[in-house]
């Protein structure tokens, strides 16, 4: 991602900021109406940026709590850019004059932190954070700081892995970057790109915040969604952060994400579900899951039985009903906040826990549907599923737009 200031941290999108322009333009050229953005899955905040950009009004939610910070500190492009490199400048001398060793308690070969860092690249690292601790202040450049640190901890580590993806101690990588260098290559990085958002006339039209959309949130009323739930295949949001989040002392391992994070993550992944103890005849009792009873009874029932023959019995009968069910809430959540003729994108993927298809797209429309929205269809971008040799499964699978509409407005040239 080299978009300006898209790049400052990148998060689990399934989608480009350069398709969400021409989803705005299109819209907008369609409808004559300036766009409203509800994004009820924000990430790391692409969709609002990408509204900044259009001059366009828009309204974030993150449920993670770690990931919603990320995006609140993007939304702050527009600040003076002196500043933010005299506080750069201010936290690199201070660090350099630490003289601080690193806590044996958080950094030794048992935790993750010491299985990432050299001993001299987690050293430069914590004299970041105690400077970036002892210097800040209200002053919301120091919110640029905090993320520019954070945005850096991956480069910084010989452990090879993606920024959002789960974090793999035991396969490593030749580019490593110092600590230092990186903070400062940030630093000038995140000025020019302010810089240019500045001068290209971007507004500061983004609203994000902390919250669990599952719970009842209030919202200007919105005539555009566009956003990417997760998926229900397993992946484990509430993990993705968690060197992000020891690093900075907000958790001390990955059983504290139990009580930090998932409290406010829709289920889709097994360990969620698992710790939740979920009852699985209550939850498909639920009145929300009506229109989809009979299919996911049947799916969640196949799931319980195959579970036994396999080696990690997982809880993917739990974790799929739990997963719509959330998503249930959600929708009727989402239609009490979309204006009349306003249209819904999800880009979403099916999945086939233990082989099991679960049509999720089928499956959401007709949910989106029973909240109160008018139709759906599905637009399928691609095929997955369909490469890997070491694939758990052969059941085909597929990654598109669920498109649903709010009124009889429909017009889409991809449909």
């Amino acid at each position: 991602m080299k978009l300006p200031v898209h790049r400052w941290f990148r998060y689990s999108a399934g989608f480009s900021a350069e398709w969400i322009y021409s989803e705005i333009l299109k819209f907008q050229d369609e409808t004559g109406k300036k766009a409203i953005i509800l994004e009820p899955f924000a990430g790391s905040g692409t969709t609002n940026i990408a509204a900044d950009f259009f001059n366009v009004r828009s309204f974030g939610f993150e449920g993670h709590p770690f990931v919603a910070r990320i995006a609140k500190a993007k939304q702050l492009w527009y600040l003076d850019t002196n500043d933010l490199n005299n506080a750069g400048e201010e936290l690199i001398a201070y660090a350099s004059s630490l003289k601080a060793m690193p806590d044996p308690t958080r950094y030794n070969e048992s935790n993750l932190l010491g299985r990432c860092y050299s001993f001299d690249s987690f050293n430069k690292l914590e004299r970041l954070k105690i400077a970036y601790e002892t210097l800040s202040n209200a002053d919301l450049h120091w919110e640029l700081i905090r993320l520019n640190i954070t945005s850096i901890l991956r480069a910084c580590s010989h452990v090879n892995t993606a920024q959002w993806q789960y974090v793999l101690p035991n396969k490593s990588k030749s580019k490593v970057l110092d600590p230092f260098d990186a903070f400062l290559g940030k630093l000038e990085m995140m000025r020019t790109d302010m810089l240019h958002a500045i001068s290209s006339g971007w507004k500061n039209c983004s609203h994000i915040e902390y919250k669990d959309v599952r719970q009842p949130f209030k919202a200007e009323k919105c005539n555009l969604l566009i956003s990417s739930p997760p998926y229900p295949n397993n992946y484990d949001y509430a993990d993705a952060m968690r060197l992000e989040m020891m690093f900075w002392g907000e958790i001390n391992g990955w059983g504290d994400l139990k009580n930090v994070v998932r409290p406010s993550l829709m289920r889709s992944c097994s360990q969620h579900s698992s710790s939740d103890k979920i009852d699985l005849d209550e939850v498909l009792s639920n009145p929300l899951l009506y229109p989809i009873k009979d299919e996911i009874s049947d799916v969640t029932k196949k799931l319980d039985i195959i579970r036994h023959s396999k080696g990690g019995k997982k809880s993917y009968h739990t974790m799929i009903a739990a997963y719509f069910l959330d998503m249930a809430k959600i929708w009727v959540n989402i239609r009490k906040n979309m204006e009349k003729d306003s249209k819904v994108c999800f880009v979403i993927g099916d999945s086939a826990p233990y082989g099991i298809y679960v049509p999720a797209e089928k499956w959401l429309g007709e949910l989106a549907v029973s909240a109160g929205f008018s139709s759906f269809s599905f637009e399928k971008l691609r095929d997955r599923n369909v490469k890997w040799k070491n694939r758990t499964h052969t059941v085909p699978l597929h990654e598109g737009r669920l498109w649903v509409w709010n009124g009889k407005y429909k017009k889409h040239s991809n449909m």
